[in-house]
Parts: structure tokens; C-alpha cells; sequence
């Protein structure tokens, strides 16, 4: 729908064609409502054909919706009081495309509204995230009920903190604001933002391979707790999607399990390099990649080397952009330990958002320590890139 406006073609006062640009912020509104509309149609689409395979007739189509939306506020950081306890984990997979939209929206908006201006683009950007905002707390209201009470305040900040920084990218890299913002700074900032976004994806590859390896070396403790909780086709295929969208958080649990701190699943589970103490955990079959004993498994060792090669990826990235006027060996090496600080800073706030609570009491907390994650994650990536981007970059200019 959004994409439409931009193609859409627009008559001029002598008739024929012209590329006058349509009013920003009705524009802007418009992207606005295509995104939840879009993202929430085929969420609850997802939803209504798991619920059609329900031998016992699901939830209907009223219920598919609900669901579709109470996930769709999860996503954006809000929190959800059950009788279990408060919910407060974001599934991250649908945060991102939920990004994705918002950022594309922005793109759209430029194109077809051609705003003029570093203050028409920023307005452009701010009024697409306000009206997701808006749209977020109507959604709020709606969904809220007696066994699912939907915390506002959590999903109005964290609707308005994506919208903010997806729109603004969006606007941003369409309207040439970054690229100019870009120019402006040291001519080494290009490579460095490129080794960070480089060593991040070879640290999310790498963390996922590990959750792989844990769930295929345990595939009969995934196949037991999906059988128990639905051995139909709806219950098998619902858990399944839902362990989907919450790989990103699995991920970075490994994060923190790689770093050194460890992860917790609750009060009563902790697996790290240092130990493992198993407790009771929610009945998900994405928990089978947990250690069966409380032996530390040689699986959690070997992620020991994920910052590290991060690190190696990210300093590599970085020399390998490096010119001539930007500097020799010496430079790469100081870019190097700046962007594998930049890689902790990243990974920490990842690590933070991956994290949350399943209810009250022992599972209040789920997740790694974000800050003790980060922090382990630049040192060793630093050093890491630090020695890759100066031995690259001497050895290209040699």
C-alpha cells in the first residue's frame, strides 16, 4: 500500500504528468497506518491458520486478532500482566521487521513527498514516528482486557524509541541527511561503522550456529516438549513459530554465554563457562538447547570464540576500507580497537532488549547481564580487530 503512493502518477496544470509531490504529512500519516495495517494483517494471518489446524476449532477470528496484537505490542517493549506474572520479552525477530517497515515507510515518505530541507526530512520522520505511536496506543486500548493487561507506559516509550530510530534511518539514508551527516566526520568513520556491522553479523551467525548445535544435539527433548504441550498439527506448528521469532533472543542469550557472564533463565538457571545450575523453566521447546546435566558442555566452551572472531571480521572489514589518505597500519589498529568497542556497546544493547521477564518470582529475569556482556565483548573484540586491521592494512600497503 505505502509503495503505491510513490508510483502513483500525478497530473500536472496542463494535464499531462508531472512529479509534483504529494503533502508530507498526510503522506507520512498514510505509511503510518500501512505499516501496522500490513504487519498486523499478516501476523494475525500467521495466527488464524495455526488456529485453523486446531482440531478443537482455535480461537476464532476474534482471538487470532487479539493474540496478533498482543504480540505485535510485545515486539515494541511493552509488558503484558498475566496471571502468571508480568510478560516483558520482546520477540526480536518480529521487532526487526517491524523496523524494517517503519524504515522503508520513510524511504517511501521521502520519495513521494520530496520534502525540501534538512527540517522538512526531520518533520517527515517525526511525524511517521508519532502517528505509529498513536496507532500503538489505540492498538493498546483495544487489546487490553482482564487476562492480559497491557502495560501503556512501556508501549509508548518502546514504540516511540523503534519508530524514532527506524523512521529516522529511513528518512535519513533516502534524503542524503546521513550520508552528509557521514561527510562530516573523520574520513575512518566509514570503514569502522562497516567493520562493527560486519563483526555483529559474524557474531548473530555464529551464536545461531550454536543454538542449532544445542537443539539438533537434543532434538528428542524439542520433540518431547512439543508433544506435550500439542501433538497436533496447531500446537507443533504454533511453538514452532514462536521459537522462530524468538531465535534473535536466543541468540543473544549465547551472546552472554560467549562473553563469559553467562545467561539466566530465572532464578534457578544459570549456564555459563563457570557452572551450570538447572531449575524449572517454562515449557518451551526452544529451552532444549539447554545442558542436560549440570556438567558445563564443551558447546559452551568453543562459543568462547565468538567476540573473538567478531573481532577478527570487524578489523578486516576495516582495513580493507582504509585508503591511503586515511591512515597506515598504526590508524587501522587504533579503528580497530574503536570499533570493537563499538561492537560491545552494540551487543550489550542487543543483549538488553533479547532480555525480560516470564512472570513472577523465579523467572523474573531471563536473559545475560547486558552491561557485564558488553563490556567482555570490547575488550576481547578490541584487541581482536586492533591486531587484524593493522596487520591487513600493512600488509595491503606493502
Amino acid at each position: 500500500m505505502v509503495s503505491l503512493l510513490a508510483r502513483l502518477p500525478r497530473s500536472g496544470r496542463d494535464g499531462g504528468e508531472a512529479a509534483r509531490p504529494l503533502p508530507l504529512v498526510w503522506t507520512a500519516l498514510a505509511a503510518a497506518g500501512a505499516v501496522s495495517a500490513a504487519g498486523l494483517a499478516v501476523l494475525a494471518l500467521a495466527v488464524g491458520v495455526v488456529s485453523t489446524l486446531d482440531p478443537t476449532g482455535g480461537s476464532g477470528v476474534g482471538g487470532s486478532v487479539l493474540l496478533a496484537g498482543r504480540l505485535w505490542l510485545l515486539a515494541q517493549g511493552t509488558d503484558l500482566t498475566v496471571a502468571s506474572g508480568p510478560i516483558a520479552l520482546a520477540p526480536l525477530l518480529l521487532t526487526i521487521g517491524i523496523a524494517w517497515g517503519l524504515a522503508g515507510a520513510g524511504r517511501v515518505v521521502v520519495r513521494a513527498s520530496a520534502p525540501s530541507g534538512a527540517r522538512a526530512a526531520i518533520g517527515a520522520a517525526g511525524v511517521l514516528a508519532g502517528a505509529h505511536v498513536v496507532l500503538t496506543a489505540v492498538l493498546a486500548f483495544v487489546v487490553d482486557g482482564p487476562g492480559a493487561e497491557v502495560g501503556l507506559p512501556r508501549a509508548l516509550l518502546g514504540s516511540a524509541l523503534l519508530s524514532a530510530a527506524a523512521a529516522g534511518w529511513g528518512v535519513g539514508r533516502e534524503s542524503g541527511l546521513l550520508d552528509a551527516a557521514l561527510d562530516r566526520l573523520p574520513t575512518q568513520t566509514g570503514p569502522v561503522l562497516r567493520g562493527v556491522l560486519a563483526g555483529l553479523l559474524t557474531a548473530l551467525a555464529l551464536c545461531l550456529a550454536v543454538v542449532a548445535v544445542a537443539l539438533a544435539a537434543d532434538a528428542d527433548g524439542y520433540a518431547a516438549v512439543s508433544g506435550r504441550l500439542g501433538g497436533a498439527g496447531a500446537g507443533a506448528l504454533g511453538l514452532l513459530g514462536l521459537c522462530v521469532l524468538l531465535l534473535p533472543n536466543a541468540a543473544g542469550a549465547v551472546l552472554g554465554l560467549a562473553a563469559g557472564p553467562g545467561f539466566s533463565v530465572g532464578s534457578g538457571t544459570l549456564v555459563s563457562v563457570h557452572g551450570v545450575t538447572l531449575g524449572p523453566v517454562p515449557a518451551l521447546p526452544l529451552f532444549a538447547a539447554l545442558p542436560d546435566t549440570q556438567a558445563v558442555p564443551l558447546l559452551a566452551f568453543a562459543s568462547q570464540a565468538v567476540p573473538v572472531l567478531a573481532g577478527l571480521v570487524a578489523g578486516r572489514t576495516l582495513a580493507r576500507r582504509f585508503s591511503a589518505r586515511d591512515g597506515g597500519s598504526v590508524v587501522a589498529g587504533l579503528g580497530g580497537v574503536l570499533a570493537g568497542v563499538l561492537l560491545g556497546v552494540v551487543c550489550g544493547v542487543l543483549v538488553w532488549a533479547a532480555g525480560g521477564s516470564l512472570g513472577d518470582g523465579a523467572l523474573a529475569h531471563v536473559g545475560a547481564p547486558p552491561v557485564a556482556t558488553g563490556v567482555a565483548i570490547a575488550a576481547q573484540a578490541g584487541i581482536a580487530a586492533a591486531l587484524a586491521a593493522a596487520v591487513t592494512r600493512w600488509r595491503a600497503s606493502a
